[in-house]
C-alpha cells in the first residue's frame, strides 16, 4: 500500500482524528491477527464478534491507528466514525484515486470470478497485475482488495459482485472503472432484484462512476445484454459466438483436455487451446482477448495468456480417485450456471453422475427453477441425478424417474458411494451454504 497519512484518512471518512495526523500508515486491515507496525485497524462490528474488543491487541502488535465507532479503551491514535464500515469505503475511493492505472470492474450472474482470472492472466503478459483474491467482492471486499495496491502495479481487475440495488452503484464509486465488463445476467439474487429485468438494472448501476470515454465490454450472446445500446454516448463492445467484434469460430470441446477454438477481432485470429472444461469459458476467452486489445496486447501475448489459465478453488476442479472422476464446482450455483456444467458434463464419456443441491436466493420461482435444472439434466443426458436439500426435491422430481433425494448432505454422504460405479464422472454442484465440499470429500 502507498503510505499515506492519518490527516488523509481522516479527511477521506470524514472522521475525527485523536492522534498525530502525520502519522503513516503502510495497510489497512480488518482483521486483528494482520494488524502490524503501521496498520490501521478498521473495528467492525460483527455478526460473531464486534472488532472493537480487538484494538488493545492490535495496539500490542504495532497497528498505527484504530478506525472505530467508540473511543478504545487504550492510549493509542483513533479516527472515530459513524460507521466503520461506511469509512471504509471513503477511504477506499480515496486511495483508488492516487492511481491513473487502468482499472477493469467486472461484475455478472454467473462466470465472474473465472473471467477475472482469464482476463487477469492475460493482462499479466504484458502488466504487473492487481486482483481481487478470492470472493473478496462486496462492499467489504472491494476496499480491501483496493487497499492491496502497490506503487508498482500497472493495471487493476476488480470483481464486483452485489445481491440489491445500489450496491453497485456504491461499488463503483469505489473502483471507477475505465473498463466495465458484464458477463451475463441470470437468475440470481431474485429475492432482492425480482427477475432478470431486474437483475440487468442493477448490474448496469457500474456505468454509473465509469470514467469519461471508458469502455464497456459486454456478452452478446445474453439477451438481456443485447439490449444494452448505449451509455451517455459510450457504445459498448460486445463479443460472442455470433458475428460480434469479438467473435469465436471453430470450437471443439476435448472434455478434460479443455477447447480448441480460433478467436477474432478485425485481423487478428488467434487459434488457442483453453486449458478447462465448458463451452462457457470460450466466452470468457473472448471477454479477456476484448480487454487486451483495449489495453495493446499483441495476439501472441493475448494467446499465452489464455493458455496459462488455471481455475481458482471450487470452480471446475479435476479430482480423480481411484475409482470416480470428480468435478467439484461446489462452491456456488444458480440455474444458469447449474445447466451449463450439466452441458459440459454431458459431452464427457462414461457414465455421467449429478450432484445438485439447493440454489438460494432465487425468489418466488425457486421450487420451478429448480424443477427446470432436474428436467435440462434429464433432456442433457446426464445418466444419475442425485438431489440434496429441501428445494432439490424439486430438482429431482424435474429429472423424474432415476433421481435419487436426500434431505441434507450427511444422508447423501452415508448412502452416495453405495449408489456410484467405478468409471463414474460426477459433478458436484450447489450454492456454498449447502456445504457440497463435504461431499467431495466423502468421494475422494
Amino acid at each position: 500500500m502507498k503510505p499515506i497519512t492519518l490527516r488523509e484518512v481522516a479527511a477521506a471518512c470524514n472522521g475525527t482524528l485523536h492522534g498525530d495526523p502525520e502519522i503513516q500508515i503502510t495497510s489497512i486491515v480488518t482483521d486483528s491477527r494482520q494488524a502490524k507496525a503501521g496498520s490501521l485497524f478498521a473495528a467492525i462490528r460483527g455478526a460473531r464478534a464486534d472488532g472493537h474488543r480487538f484494538i488493545p491487541m492490535t495496539v500490542e502488535q504495532g497497528a498505527a491507528c484504530a478506525l472505530c465507532e467508540e473511543a478504545p479503551e487504550v492510549d493509542a491514535p483513533y479516527i472515530l466514525v459513524e460507521s466503520t464500515l461506511v469509512a471504509l469505503k471513503g477511504i477506499a475511493a480515496y486511495y483508488r484515486s492516487l492511481f491513473t492505472i487502468p482499472f477493469i470492474g467486472i461484475t455478472g450472474s454467473v462466470g465472474k470470478t473465472s473471467t477475472k482470472e482469464f482476463i487477469s492472466t492475460v493482462l499479466s503478459q504484458k502488466y504487473k497485475v492487481h486482483k481481487t483474491s478470492g470472493n473478496f467482492n462486496n462492499e467489504l471486499g472491494v476496499p480491501i482488495t483496493l487497499f492491496g495496491l502497490e506503487e508498482d502495479h500497472e493495471v487493476a481487475v476488480i470483481e464486483m459482485g452485489i445481491s440489491g440495488f445500489g450496491e453497485m452503484t456504491r461499488l463503483s464509486k469505489m473502483v471507477r472503472p475505465d473498463i466495465s465488463v458484464i458477463t451475463n445476467i441470470g437468475y440470481c439474487h431474485l429475492e432482492n432484484l425480482g427477475d432478470r429485468d431486474g437483475v440487468l438494472k442493477a448490474k448496469t448501476e457500474m456505468f454509473t462512476y465509469l470514467k469519461e470515454n471508458g469502455t464497456i465490454i459486454l456478452c452478446h450472446d445474453d439477451d438481456k445484454l443485447a439490449t444494452v445500446t448505449e451509455y451517455k454516448g459510450i457504445y459498448p463492445i460486445f463479443y460472442g459466438t455470433g458475428d460480434e467484434p469479438f467473435r469465436a469460430e471453430n470450437i471443439v470441446e476435448k472434455g478434460f483436455e479443455g477447447i480448441d477454438c480460433t478467436l477474432i477481432h478485425d485481423d487478428m485470429r488467434i487459434n488457442v487451446t483453453i486449458p478447462t472444461m465448458g463451452r462457457h469459458n470460450v466466452l470468457n476467452a473472448l471477454c479477456a482477448m476484448a480487454v487486451g486489445v483495449q489495453l495493446g496486447l499483441t495476439a501472441d501475448e493475448i494467446r499465452r495468456g489464455l493458455e496459462s489459465f488455471r481455475n481458482v478453488g471450487a470452480r471446475n476442479r479435476i479430482i480423480r480417485t481411484e475409482k470416480l472422476t470428480v468435478i467439484d464446482d461446489s462452491y456456488n450455483a444458480n440455474p444458469t450456471s447449474t445447466k451449463a456444467s450439466l452441458n459440459t458434463l454431458s459431452k464427457l464419456s462414461g457414465r455421467r453422475v449429478a450432484i445438485l443441491g439447493d440454489m438460494k436466493e432465487l425468489g418466488v420461482d425457486e421450487l420451478s427453477l429448480h424443477h427446470g435444472v432436474g428436467a435440462h439434466a434429464k433432456k442433457a443426458g446426464i445418466d444419475l441425478l442425485i438431489a440434496v436439500g429441501p428445494l432439490s426435491k424439486a430438482t429431482a422430481e424435474g429429472y423424474g424417474d432415476g433421481a435419487y433425494y436426500f434431505a441434507d448432505v450427511e444422508s447423501c454422504i452415508a448412502a452416495v458411494n453405495d449408489l456410484l460405479q467405478p468409471g463414474d464422472t460426477v459433478l458436484v454442484k450447489a450454492s456454498h451454504s449447502m456445504q457440497f465440499e463435504k461431499i467431495v470429500e466423502a468421494l475422494k
